[in-house]
């Protein structure tokens, strides 16, 4: 089985603006991606991260459609991927004009990476019920997945009553959905009714992230089984992706014989996706490593 590669836009790259948060440098390192033989770029979100998130390891992020709407129209084949998208953040009819928005304008290369999130000051900032997120989840993709299929869509929610919405222009491909997370809600939630399944490497910050342990190849290949026996129980016969966020198992400090393997062995357990996230103190050397990882691991 072969597998597809996502370039991570670095936006979260705050330290040295110029260099990665610039509509000049999603351009380019969006060109680069594309030229090199990446598949994809990837964002992330985080509308409202609090300072103590941040000052322990969290991590900025622009708007996921606006950073991924600079990088489409930079490009002609590159996918736009969500990894992850907080549907439950967003009114589902606000969150599902953005989906269409992107999917239309980019002709359809819009991959809708989504998860309830983890992240408990955010849901307070942003008035949302952090207790009650998976179902905000499921409301906003039922919403969502009705609308891009062309439906008026009627549905009362807790704090919205919609009597008939409609979207136009309907894009011409509707995103497939894939659910992040490494629990086992994420993985039902996946297999049962979407296109794709998105765990992590958790290294080491699985209670903090509120899933579950995901940091070596063992437990990735233990998690992907659980899924396959599930799909199995439920009777799912059509192909689902797993993009795995490998994070520290394939950075530079592991030589290319063990990355090589690494990635083998994901293949073979059923990984189609990877994303990756090269280092770099200046977007020229950003770059430059993510061409030399395209040259040996995706056209070597």
């Amino acid at each position: 089985m072969s597998i597809s590669f996502s370039l991570e836009l670095p936006t979260h790259r705050v330290e040295n603006p110029d260099e990665f948060v610039t509509a000049e440098a999603i351009t380019e390192i969006a060109r680069e991606a594309e030229a090199a033989g990446f598949a994809a770029v990837h964002v992330t979100d985080h509308p409202a991260p609090d300072a103590k998130w941040l000052d322990h390891g969290g991590h900025h992020a622009l708007d996921p459609f606006v950073a991924l709407s600079f990088a489409a129209a930079a490009t002609s084949n590159l996918r736009l991927l969500t990894n992850v998208y907080i549907a439950a953040y967003r009114n589902p009819f606000l969150g599902a004009k953005a989906v269409q928005s992107l999917a239309v304008l980019s002709g359809g290369r819009l991959i809708l990476g989504t998860a309830a999130g983890y992240l408990k000051p955010e849901f307070r900032a942003l008035g949302i019920d952090f207790d009650n997120r998976g179902a905000l989840l499921d409301d906003a993709l039922d919403v969502l997945t009705r609308l891009l299929n062309g439906d008026d869509v009627a549905h009362e929610g807790a704090t919205y009553s919609a009597r008939g919405v409609r979207f136009r222009p309907l894009p011409p491909r509707v995103p497939p959905i894939w659910i992040g997370g490494n629990s086992k809600p994420a993985v039902r939630r996946a297999v049962s009714r979407f296109q794709g399944w998105a765990p992590f490497n958790t290294f080491g910050y699985a209670a903090a992230s509120r899933t579950a342990e995901i940091s070596t190849l063992d437990e990735l290949e233990a998690a992907i089984g659980w899924a396959k026996s599930y799909a199995a129980e439920i009777g799912r016969t059509e192909p689902l992706d797993i993009c795995f966020s490998a994070g520290t198992m394939l950075d530079d400090n592991h030589s290319l014989d063990e990355r090589h393997a690494a990635i083998e062995r994901m293949a073979a357990a059923g990984v189609t996706w990877l994303t990756i996230v090269p280092g770099g103190e200046t977007r020229a050397e950003l770059i430059e490593r993510a061409r030399a990882f395209a040259k040996e691991f995706i056209r070597g």
